[in-house]
């Protein structure tokens, strides 16, 4: 690795953090977060260390799928704000030196989008061929292809005015758009230019394989979409040089990695490692490491600028259908035994501690997504150990209110709890008298402090954001061993999967004799022998150390 080229791949190293402003601060006590409450917080997110917000979509809406469905893309909300008030939260972030980022959703509109509304009365229309169309009656759907199995049953959905079918990957009331229009594309590119001249720092590109979807078209379309997807990196680097695309890819790795551009490495900046996140659940349900390292095997080089961003918990359900049946089946077992845990069959609607209840293994799998090749990324309440609301329907169970002290709605919002966009997690663990921030940023122990400490442990690690990776071969199936190494720099992380302490020995050809595995974070002890380095870890315990070599 190049070490004086890292300055402009800034998101190697960087910490993310998802929020949804709706549900994060009320400034005004009507129920909805908004951009003022949000500002008002953003020292907490600076104390946290995270350097870049990752924003969900908060442009004007039909309010169908969360803000997902959009009618207008060049504006904010009015429940959350002006666009003045989003400029003041851009320069309050800048001015404690964190990034924005947000949601780029263009695979779809929604149905009341004026766009779409032009297009459906008029079939000379410009925005006719914004859509894409289909006269005769389609197929039936294949069950498979349904990206909401329990919601829809086909992707085509008849339009009485247009009296035409118009396709639909996600909801009917979503319409696709359609790629091939050149006007369609140079509108992406405006939308993208209008808010980077706002402050953002990039996008994070939302279903990119069915933005590039060439489903239903019906003719050629005269261009590559992965080649117009390299005009829109070569655009927003125009625009700002260190902008960075980050995408929603649900693929194998070489699927993914084609994302990327492959070996140019000329698309996507990023894309979220739903690969290993699926394989992380499946070694805690079994309390071994083999899912992971066999995923680590399989992970892809990518090039200079690319890399994956790392998650435990995303913003929609936890997702498991890389896994087969049975593995899939293991995990609910263990993590959602009950149907109204699960959703589409193929994934959970939990967050991490009421799967896990047990804090010290909490605190080991953060730390071990910290130290997976990638930059971490967190969940809005994540940090202080939130939990879902089941009584919230689908995919928004893990979208309820953030938790800042024990008093009325959390700290959200004044407002009466009938009133507040959602409701706050009521489970009586997880409510906000026993998971709050206020409270636990008083108290030195708090998850909240670990994780911290642990964000800033991740920061002053380049070697995992830069570096290279490798696993290291030990005797023990419950372990996790990697060696990041970065020019002269080498940290080695170790975590232990089992409820059982576990002790593993390190050869000394991985720290040389005269040399020390210096601890950084972790409650492990590290004896020196004439075999090598023996490391003890507790149950679910974790080690980060860095390797100082001899003089």
């Amino acid at each position: 690795m190049d070490m004086e080229r890292t300055g402009d791949a800034w998101w190697k190293n960087a910490v993310f953090y998802c929020l949804d402003v709706e549900t994060f601060q009320d400034s005004n006590d009507d129920g909805v977060g908004d951009f003022r409450g949000l500002t008002h917080r953003i020292d907490y997110l600076a104390g946290l260390g995270v350097t870049c917000i990752w924003l969900m979509p908060f442009y004007p809406s039909d309010d169908r799928d969360d803000g997902y469905d959009i009618t207008d893309y060049y504006a904010v909300d009015p429940r959350l704000g002006t666009l003045g008030d989003f400029v003041e939260f851009m320069r309050t972030a800048r001015d404690r030196g964190i990034r924005v980022i947000a949601d780029l959703v263009v695979n779809h509109t929604s149905r009341a989008h004026p766009w779409f509304q032009s297009a459906r009365t008029d079939p000379r229309s410009p925005h006719r061929d914004w859509y894409v169309w289909r006269s005769d009656p389609p197929e039936e759907t294949p069950p498979s292809d349904l990206v909401f199995p329990d919601q829809e049953s086909s992707i085509w959905e008849w339009d009485d005015v247009a009296a035409q079918y118009y396709l639909h990957r996600f909801y009917k009331h979503q319409p696709d758009l359609n790629i091939a229009s050149p006007a369609l594309r140079e509108e992406i590119r405006r939308i993208i230019g209008f808010w980077m001249e706002l402050g953002l720092s990039g996008f994070r590109v939302d279903a990119v394989p069915f933005l590039l979807e060439t489903e239903g078209i019906g003719h050629p379309l005269g261009f590559d979409p992965h080649d117009w997807l390299r005009d829109l990196r070569g655009f927003l680097n125009r625009r700002r040089g260190d902008g960075v695309l980050l995408g929603e890819v649900n693929l194998s790795y070489e699927q993914t990695r084609a994302f990327m551009g492959d070996d140019g490495g000329d698309e996507l900046h990023m894309c979220l490692d739903f690969n290993m996140n699926q394989s992380v659940g499946l070694s805690l349900v079994r309390e071994d490491a083999g899912s992971i390292l066999h995923t680590l095997a399989a992970m892809p080089s990518l090039a200079h600028d690319n890399a994956w961003g790392q998650f435990v918990r995303n913003h929609d359900e936890w997702s498991l259908d890389k896994l087969t049946e049975a593995e899939r089946r293991e995990v609910f077992r263990a993590f959602g035994p009950r149907k109204d845990m699960q959703l589409y069959g193929r994934g959970l609607r939990r967050r991490m501690p009421s799967m896990l209840q047990d804090e010290a293994r909490l605190r080991m799998v953060y730390s071990l997504a910290f130290s997976l090749p990638g930059a971490p990324v967190l969940f809005y309440g994540e940090e202080i150990g939130m939990a879902e609301n089941l009584a919230i329907p689908g995919r928004l169970s893990v979208r309820a209110p953030m938790q800042w002290n024990a008093g009325r709605n959390g700290g959200f919002s004044g407002a009466s709890s009938d009133v507040i966009r959602r409701p706050v997690v009521a489970t009586k663990a997880f409510a906000p008298p026993a998971v709050n921030a206020n409270d636990q940023d008083r108290e030195p122990a708090s998850l909240l402090n670990w994780m911290t400490r642990l964000i800033r442990r991740r920061r002053e690690s380049p070697e995992i954001g830069f570096g290279t990776c490798r696993a290291l071969k030990v005797a023990e199936a419950a372990i996790v061993a990697l060696r990041h190494d970065w020019g002269p720099s080498s940290l080695l992380t170790m975590h232990n999967l089992s409820a059982e302490a576990c002790t593993v020995s390190i050869p000394l050809s991985e720290v040389p004799n005269g040399g020390e595995l210096v601890p950084l974070l972790g409650d492990a002890k590290i004896t020196r022998g004439s075999e090598g380095v023996e490391v003890l870890l507790p149950p679910y315990g974790l080690l980060w150390g860095r390797i100082s070599a001899s003089e």
